[in-house]
C-alpha cells in the first residue's frame, strides 16, 4: 500500500531563490548562517500532524512511544555512520526523545532545527581537520582496523577520538588511491574536493529542507512508505508521474559551482535554438525579454532549475559560459522561448 502525503499549502516564503554568503577559512567553506523554522512550517507542522495521526490508513497514535521513532529515525538521517555528532550531543538531544509527539501537536520546530545546527557545526569541525590532515600523507607502516560501517557504533566522546576516526576515514580512502598508483599530490587533491563537495551541499540547506528530514522522520515513523514533499519534491514527483514539465529542454548538473548543461533533450527549445550544447555553464538567468540577469554561480541546482522553468511560451535569457571558454571570458546570451517537453525515454515500454 503506498500512501504518499503531498501538502502544498503554500509555497513557503523562507524557501531560498538566492545563494547564501560564504566565508572562507583555512580552506574550509562556511556561511555561518543558523537555520530557524518559519511560522508557515509551525502552521504546515501541526497540519500534518493531524492528516498523519487522524487519517492515515494505520491508525497510529502521536504517542511517546511514536516519539522515540521519530527521534531515532531523524538522527538516523541525519548522521546515519554516527561520524559527526559526538555523545554529548546526543546526551543533550536524548531528553527530546519523548517530547516530539508534543511538539508535533503544537507546531514546535526549535528541537530539530537545534539539532541540524549542531550537526552542521559539526560537520564543519570535521571539514577542518580533513583539510589540515590531508596536507600529509600517512605512515602504512603500522596495523590498524577501520569499521568502516559505524551504523550501530558507539558516538565518539571526545574530539581526539573522533579525529582518530576520521583519521583511519582518510587513511583508508588514501591507501585505496595508493594501491591504484596515484601521487600523493593527486589524492589530497581528489579527496579533499570530495569531502568539500559533500560539505557545501549541507550548507546550502534552506529551511524547507530542514522541515522535509523532520516531517518524513515522522512520516516514515508510521509508515516506511509514507512521505512529505516539499514543493519543490512534490513539483519533481509531478514530472516524474507525468513525463513532461514546460522549460527549455535541458538536463542540468553542477560542476566547479556552475550550473552545467549535461545533456540537450532532443526537441526541445534549447535543441532547436542550435545555441546551447552539453558542458555550456550558466552564469546568470532573466525573465522575459528585459527582466535582471541574476547571477546562479554557487546556486543549489534545484534554485536554478527553478528560475529557468516557467509557463509556455514565456521568455528566459541565459548568460552562457561556453565549455571551452576560461573564466575570465565574456559571457554570450540566449534567449529561449518556454515549451512543453516530454520525457519520452523516461516512459514504460513493452518488447517481445
Amino acid at each position: 500500500i503506498l500512501f504518499i502525503l503531498t501538502l502544498i499549502l503554500f509555497y513557503i516564503n523562507s524557501f531560498a531563490q538566492t545563494g547564501q554568503e560564504y566565508i572562507e577559512q583555512n580552506g574550509v567553506v562556511d556561511s555561518f548562517k543558523v537555520l530557524y523554522p518559519t511560522k508557515m512550517q509551525s502552521k504546515v507542522d501541526k497540519i500534518v500532524a493531524t492528516l498523519l495521526s487522524r487519517y492515515h490508513y494505520k491508525r497510529i497514535d502521536l504517542n511517546d512511544s511514536l516519539s522515540s521513532v521519530i527521534y531515532d529515525n531523524y538522527i538516523k538521517t541525519l548522521d546515519f555512520n554516527r561520524m559527526y555528532l559526538l555523545k554529548s550531543d546526543i546526551d543533550r538531544f536524548e531528553k527530546y526523545r519523548y517530547s516530539l509527539d508534543d511538539y508535533l501537536k503544537e507546531g514546535s520546530l526549535s528541537v530539530p532545527f537545534d539539532i541540524f545546527n549542531t550537526f552542521k557545526t559539526r560537520l564543519t569541525e570535521r571539514m577542518f581537520f580533513v583539510v589540515d590532515r590531508l596536507e600529509g600523507d600517512f605512515d602504512y607502516s603500522t596495523s590498524e582496523l577501520f569499521i568502516h560501517d559505524r551504523e550501530n557504533a558507539e558516538w565518539a566522546k571526545s574530539q581526539e577520538e573522533i579525529d582518530n576516526i576520521w583519521r583511519q576515514r582518510l587513511k583508508n580512502d588514501a591507501l585505496n588511491k595508493k594501491l591504484a598508483k596515484e601521487e600523493w599530490d593527486k589524492t589530497s587533491e581528489t579527496l579533499t574536493k570530495r569531502y568539500q563537495r559533500f560539505h557545501k551541499v549541507i550548507l546550502q540547506y534552506v529551511e524547507e529542507d530542514v522541515f522535509q528530514i523532520y516531517m518524513n522522520a515522522f512520516a516514515n515513523a508510521i509508515d516506511p512508505h509514507t512521505s512529505y514533499f516539499s514543493p519543490i519534491t512534490s513539483e519533481n514527483f509531478d514530472i516524474s508521474m507525468s513525463l513532461s514539465f514546460e522549460g527549455i529542454g535541458a538536463s542540468l548538473m553542477v560542476k566547479d559551482d556552475y550550473t552545467t548543461i549535461a545533456r540537450i533533450i532532443p526537441g526541445g527549445p534549447a535543441s532547436k535554438s542550435d545555441n546551447l550544447f552539453e558542458n555550456d555553464r550558466i552564469v546568470a538567468v532573466g525573465q522575459d525579454e528585459d527582466g535582471e540577469m541574476i547571477d546562479v554561480v554557487g546556486w543549489r541546482i534545484d534554485n536554478v532549475v527553478q528560475k529557468i522553468r516557467g509557463k509556455k511560451g514565456t521568455v528566459v535569457r541565459l548568460a552562457i559560459l561556453r565549455a571551452d571558454a576560461t573564466f575570465d571570458m565574456p559571457t554570450e546570451e540566449v534567449k529561449l522561448i518556454r515549451d512543453k517537453i516530454k520525457l519520452e525515454e523516461q516512459a514504460a515500454s513493452s518488447e517481445i
